[in-house]
């Protein structure tokens, strides 16, 4: 079982994370708290880490006014504030708020003396980069590396804390990319299939990943939700299901969610560019993400003019890491970008490609976008089961959060795919980065558009499976869990200050001890359900070979890009960017008609699958799919829960109020 880490993690009034003062020892050394992670056990180690490899890390450094620079991106954020909106921009975030210019000079000092070789620093100075060999990270930190079994992979950590001359204890923040901790970052997306084909094959980098696996839905599925019932097969709780759709199209989730009365009034997304930030890079994206507009959406094609892409090589001397899973992750970019182009059509695209799924790489890229202000609003599909990660990433990451509440760009994060963690951990958690205070965390639903292309229902994502054998339902009603929207209380955060007297104490109180309040994740949600799921177009390997072809695809890593579409396109009607979302969304509670209160609905649906994901020649699969299964620590309920927040976006009252 995990144990908390809240005790190195204090929250300011302002829903930010304190650094936690280093403490000098006796040889003059001070160690960086909890940056050792919990995994990393003497039990769990399998190896020492090879003396000669080289290790690329970073040194994060602390801001001048980390308080400061908190209440900065509370005030420009809270509409109650009077400098609401009146953004930074990353000139003066970094004059007023960035290390100086001696302390990075002292840490570089530092580094060099340690015989590393030194890399960038960005224009936020927020940290400096070093790579060297094992040795040299060993002895500069005084501690010992070794590789450790954790979740199925083999991932290198140090044995205890890292620690530096004491004389940089006030300048350092934390030290990433020492341990691969976030290598256990996964995308967020899902079929929702248990069959071979639709597992991704594990590859180290993009160099040696084909396309996916290819993945192929069968027939019967509806165009619309309640297009085809079920007639032959018997009834699962008494009723006749209505078959799965196919994959709803960019057009139907423009109508259901209301952006089609929008682009009446002129307002598509223009003007606003919308940053994906995942790991890796499709080689065949724009072609692929062309070619569905042009099938599927013809009317709003994704020109050349409209996207772009930053993407950050591998680099041949790092240590790569186990199981990174490239070609699972260029499934998450295609669908990451066809869905935020479907719902805000006239929005610019970036994409940014991490070298690999690592914290060091993942934060490189989220960084970049951050520190010279390339976009608006930034969509990540990714997170950890759970929350163990070391402080130092979680500083990090943090810092980096806030800056961009700072300059006005709103960071969204998927929630997660495995609901409560319970199935995977023991106990129930939210998940990080969705976890962290100064993101907004998009959790998921199940969405029923009809033929008119409204919204029937929408209900929480969290789905029950009962699979049809020799004419029963295996298990019966409710079936088992089979996936469903991320939430939860953090154990690292305290209550941020947009939460308090909104979200209900019974949830705020949840996983904490002696009264205290923590973070409650989702914030807001949209469609996610994979068997009320998106239509993607993707290059993938099949049998006869690699080429285009379209499926259904679900998770929150769905309904974190449909969700920025919504504020791109709220953004160009409202002229004005919105920023970090969070203090206006818990303030729109009063406004009934802006957000939807997602409630539990009885409902389910038939699905049919190919038994290998690819054609019928190995039989079909059927089963009966639960849309809002009960048997979890979280539930949908009436006003703000922790499978769909505060409900999802509705329709151009949300736009016009957000």
């Amino acid at each position: 079982m995990r144990r908390s880490v809240t005790v190195f993690l204090s929250l300011a009034v302002a829903g930010g994370l304190a650094a936690t003062p280093a403490v000098a020892s006796a040889d003059s050394r001070a160690d960086i708290p909890q940056s050792h992670p919990s995994w990393a056990s003497p039990t769990a180690k399998v190896a020492d880490a090879a003396s000669s490899s080289t290790v690329d890390f970073r040194v994060y450094l602390n801001l001048r006014d980390q308080s400061g620079a908190e209440a900065a991106a509370q005030a420009v954020s809270d509409p109650q504030s009077r400098t609401y909106r009146q953004y930074l921009t990353p000139d003066q975030v970094r004059d007023r708020f960035a290390p100086s210019d001696q302390t990075v000079s002292a840490v570089r000092n530092w580094l060099t003396s340690s015989g590393f070789r030194i890399g960038q620093v960005p224009a936020n100075r927020a940290y400096v980069e070093a790579k060297g060999s094992t040795d040299q990270v060993q002895r500069a930190f005084a501690v010992t590396l070794g590789k450790y079994a954790v979740k199925g992979q083999t991932l290198r950590a140090a044995d205890k804390n890292l620690s530096v001359p004491a004389s940089l204890a006030g300048a350092v923040l934390g030290v990433v990319g020492v341990d691969q901790a976030t290598n256990l970052f996964k995308p967020n997306h899902t079929d929702g299939a248990d069959t071979p084909a639709a597992k991704q094959d594990k590859a180290a980098g993009p160099a040696t990943a084909p396309p996916s696996t290819g993945f192929r839905n069968s027939g019967p599925c509806s165009a619309y939700y309640g297009e085809k019932v079920d007639s032959t097969d018997p009834a699962y709780q008494g009723k006749q299901l209505p078959y799965a759709p196919c994959g709803y199209t960019p057009a139907q989730l423009r109508s259901a969610y209301g952006l089609d009365q929008a682009a009446k009034l002129g307002a598509d997304g223009k003007g606003t560019t919308i940053a994906i930030v995942d790991a890796f890079a499709s080689p065949t994206i724009y072609a692929d993400a062309s070619e569905y507009a042009k099938r599927n959406d013809p009317a709003h094609p994704l020109t050349k003019a409209q996207f772009s892409q930053h993407i950050f090589p591998a680099n041949p001397d790092q240590e790569p890491p186990d199981q990174c899973d490239a070609s699972g992750w260029y499934g998450e970019e295609t669908l990451d970008v066809e869905a935020a182009h479907g719902l805000a059509p006239g929005a610019d695209i970036l994409y940014v490609g991490g070298a690999d799924c690592q914290d060091l790489s993942l934060d490189t890229a989220l960084n970049y976008v951050v520190a010279g202000h390339k976009a608006d609003i930034i969509s990540n599909s990714y997170g950890d089961t759970g929350e163990d990660i070391p402080a130092d990433e979680v500083k990090a990451f943090n810092q980096i959060s806030v800056q961009a509440a700072l300059e006005g760009i709103g960071v969204y994060f998927s929630s997660g795919d495995n609901g409560d963690e319970v199935a995977r951990l023991g106990e129930p958690s939210a998940d990080f980065s969705a976890s962290a205070p100064w993101v907004t965390a998009v959790g998921g639903t199940s969405l029923a558009v009809g033929k008119d292309g409204k919204r029937q229902f929408e209900t929480g994502w969290e789905t029950g499976k009962s699979t049809l054998t020799d004419g029963a339902y295996d298990p019966a009603f409710p079936g088992t869990f089979n996936g469903g929207a991320g939430g939860g209380t953090s154990r690292l955060f305290e209550q941020p200050f947009y939460q308090k007297g909104i979200v209900p104490d019974a949830l705020s109180t949840k996983n904490q001890t002696g009264g205290a309040k923590g973070r409650v994740v989702p914030d807001i949600s949209a469609v996610a359900d994979p068997n009320t799921g998106f239509l993607v177009g993707q290059t993938q390997t099949f049998p006869d070979g690699a080429y285009y072809d379209q499926y259904r695809i679900g998770g929150t890593s769905l309904a974190s890009p449909v969700f920025a579409g919504v504020m791109a396109v709220a953004d160009n009607l409202d002229h004005v960017h919105h920023g970090f979302i969070n203090p206006a969304l818990y303030q729109l509670t009063s406004h009934t008609s802006a957000i939807k209160d997602v409630q539990h609905v009885d409902g389910a649906v038939q699905r049919v699958d190919f038994a290998n994901g690819v054609d019928a020649s190995e039989g079909l699969l059927t089963s009966a799919r639960v849309l809002d299964y009960p048997n979890l620590t979280i539930h949908t309920t009436k006003g703000y829960d922790d499978v769909t927040g505060l409900g999802a976006p509705d329709g151009l009252a949300f736009l016009l109020l957000v």
